[in-house]
């Protein structure tokens, strides 16, 4: 057991100090939205953002609900254990996925405008029995991703600070816990931003320092050499020639299909999809190829032994190579990077599980009158418990040796099979209520068996933890639980009738109305001309012209995604990695080179995309925001904050507040 590269006060500087700076930052923000976007927290706002988040902003969120600790930890150990394959196939199955879910996303938009969940939509389409099955699935994954991101996120703290796993699983969702109480969805969406350009500046950091600053490396030239050497010292089995440079490789190829199983929103999913791609994809290259590469340095903190399997499942390859590249800067970076990946995804859990309890478990069956003011304590009350429940659990699975890399193979396991039921019942009108209540049941009964009796027969009728997580049980029941809905459907449907769908149902579900908490649009008109009341028609006019603009938008949006959807599946399944995959290629110098050149530039990319992007995007509530402070701080409260939400200014009148009272303004 070496020593920690960092005190453990380092560990709760950044797991408690860090997290409460987030949480204080998320309440003044909400303050400087009510005051000068006049933004209320109703309900509605806690958990749908009200519905007027922008692309950068969406694509920034996606990027960094998908960057779970298993995006950087797993990615990295998979590069470490069969080289370069590893990466990609993970970055390209998971990007697909996210492009598959805009389109879906847009169907939801189409056929159920107004739903919190898509919970609430399996509802109004089958009623309460196929609504219990899947809020069970989505309690499931919801569960499963949660403890990936503690058990993972703890292993890499304790490994760098010696801080105790055991308080790295109750401290690290506090200050989560915190901010999400105080901004909902929105707080996901903000703090998401900043999460995301961290993770992304510092993964720069790590490839320049790898392919160009290191004394040891310093190019990808000299760990092509590196790696060229330790193939030959270390043959990948199933790898073409045994290198860590190639496609060619069979365990890659069974992660693949094990990572694969599924678990203005168009463009933002799809910048999005776009941008996350290159986070594990250069992330994992660099840290994976660069753990191999430094592991014989006495730099490297397992020196002069080489990894035990159960470090590089814990997630541990990148904090290692970090240390050996950067010293304690790489560990610093190592765990900042961890902690943004960690926390970012749990709020989107946080308001996922907390949206299911509020609207699909607490509204629908306990109290279906509730006002806005209870289902936000409802809201409340589900973010604590559900934070305090997880950090139980994962302390549970670390005494039970469960480590980050076991779970997130055996996601597909549990939730895979309720994928195309859910995906069919916002696809195919004819998906009848038995198929999509059983389905899901007997496809999870399916890989259970199929997962438990492959790693019997594998292991002479030992299975345990260790056994259970290999490739080979888990492969078997991935591959069951994602495909036995594609027999049980159709036979199911058919046998108890098509049910021919008429998708008007979904139409009933409303928003919640907060009439208890005031509403931001201007209550008092104070210009006393015709303007004012065209203002005021234009109002009530105005939503009937955009529900209009609305549908025509979602249509082709619809025919937009799913155009992509399938381009991006043949692009970066097929077109892209099959030739190589197939000629069993082996990497020269020069394409290796060019190969990370392409991944540098990608990921500079994915900055200007959603760093650069959401600034631009929100330019003018930043610039009104920042006059509505200068205001306030300089003593000129009293005076007329044009345009108080940009959005609001209708023919030539700007909305503003004075003092208390929102007041509207002729433009010049």
């Amino acid at each position: 057991m070496t020593a920690s590269p960092l005190p453990q006060g380092a560990g709760y500087g950044i797991v408690v100090g860090l997290g409460l700076a987030f949480a204080i930052g998320m309440i003044l923000t909400t303050y400087m939205l009510k005051r000068y976007q006049h933004e209320r927290i109703t309900s509605e706002e806690f958990s749908t953002a009200g519905r007027t988040v922008k692309t950068g902003l969406i694509a920034s969120a996606v990027v960094s609900s998908w960057t779970w600790a298993a995006t950087l930890l797993q990615s990295s150990g998979v590069a470490y254990r069969y080289g370069i394959s590893g990466p990609f196939w993970y970055a390209s199955g998971a990007t697909v996925q996210i492009i598959l879910f805009a389109t879906i996303a847009i169907e939801l938009k189409k056929r159920a405008p107004d739903a919190h969940t898509f919970l609430e939509v399996v509802r109004a389409r089958y009623g309460p029995i196929g609504h219990v099955v899947f809020i069970c699935f989505g309690l499931f994954t919801n569960i499963l991703v949660t403890a990936m991101l503690l058990t993972g996120g703890s292993a890499v703290v304790t490994d760098l600070t010696g801080m105790h796993t055991v308080a790295a699983c109750f401290l690290l969702p506090v200050g989560v816990v915190v901010y999400t109480l105080f901004g909902g969805i929105k707080a996901t969406f903000l703090t998401d931003y900043i999460h995301t350009v961290i993770i992304l500046v510092i993964i720069l950091i790590f490839a320049f320092t790898t392919y160009a600053r290191s004394d040891v490396l310093g190019s990808p030239g000299v760990v092509w050499e590196i790696l060229q050497k330790i193939s030959k010292e270390y043959p990948v089995a199933g790898n073409a020639q045994g290198s860590y440079l190639t496609m060619r490789s069979k365990e890659g190829a069974i992660f693949f299909a094990i990572a694969a199983s599924p678990a203005s929103a168009l463009p933002g999913y799809i910048l999005g999809g776009i941008a996350w791609f290159a986070i594990p994809w250069l992330c994992a290259t660099t840290m994976g190829l660069a753990c191999l590469a430094l592991e014989t340095t006495p730099a490297f903190p397992t020196y002069p032994n080489r990894m035990s399997a159960a470090d590089v499942s814990a997630g541990l390859v990148l904090p290692n190579a970090a240390v050996a590249l950067l010293g304690k800067g790489g560990a610093m970076c190592s765990l900042l990077l961890i902690f943004m990946a960690v926390t970012s995804a749990s709020s989107a859990e946080l308001i996922a599980v907390s949206s299911i309890g509020t609207y699909d478990i607490y509204k629908t069956y306990i109290n279906p009158r509730a006002t806005g003011k209870q289902l936000i304590l409802v809201s409340h009350s589900c973010v604590i418990l559900y934070g305090l429940i997880m950090a139980g659990f994962s302390v549970g699975l670390f005494y039970a040796g469960v480590s980050m890399g076991y779970l997130y193979l055996l996601m597909g396991v549990i939730i895979s099979s309720a994928v195309l039921p859910a995906t069919l019942t916002l696809m195919w009108s004819k998906q009848n209520l038995l198929a999509a209540a059983a389905s899901p049941v007997l496809g999870l009964a399916c890989s259970l068996i199929a997962w438990l009796v492959t790693t019997s027969k594998q292991n002479n009728g030992v299975i345990n933890v260790t056994t259970s997580g290999a490739n080979n049980p888990m492969l078997a029941g991935n591959v069951v639980a994602l495909l036995s809905p594609v027999v049980f459907v159709p036979i199911l449907t058919y046998l108890g009738g098509p049910q021919n769908y008429d998708w008007e149902s979904m139409k009933t579900i409303r928003q919640v109305k907060d009439d208890d908490v005031p509403m931001p649009m201007p209550s008092t008109v104070s210009a006393g001309d015709e303007d004012s009341k065209d203002a005021r028609s234009n109002t009530a006019s105005g939503p009937t012209a955009t529900l209009i603009d609305s549908t025509a938008a979602l249509i082709r949006a619809s025919k937009i995604a799913r155009g992509l959807t399938v381009f991006m599946t043949v692009a970066l399944l097929v077109l892209w990695p099959m030739p190589m995959y197939g000629s069993s290629y082996v990497f020269s110098k020069k394409f290796f080179t060019g190969w990370v050149v392409v991944g540098i530039i990608w990921i500079l990319v994915s900055l200007i995309l959603v760093g650069i992007y959401p600034v631009w995007e929100g330019r003018f509530a930043l610039a009104h925001t920042a006059k509505g402070v200068w205001y306030d701080i300089s003593g000129q409260r009293g005076r007329l904050i044009k345009n108080a939400n940009p959005d609001l200014a209708i023919d030539g009148v700007d909305i503003g507040v004075q003092g208390d009272d929102v007041v509207a303004e002729k433009k010049e």
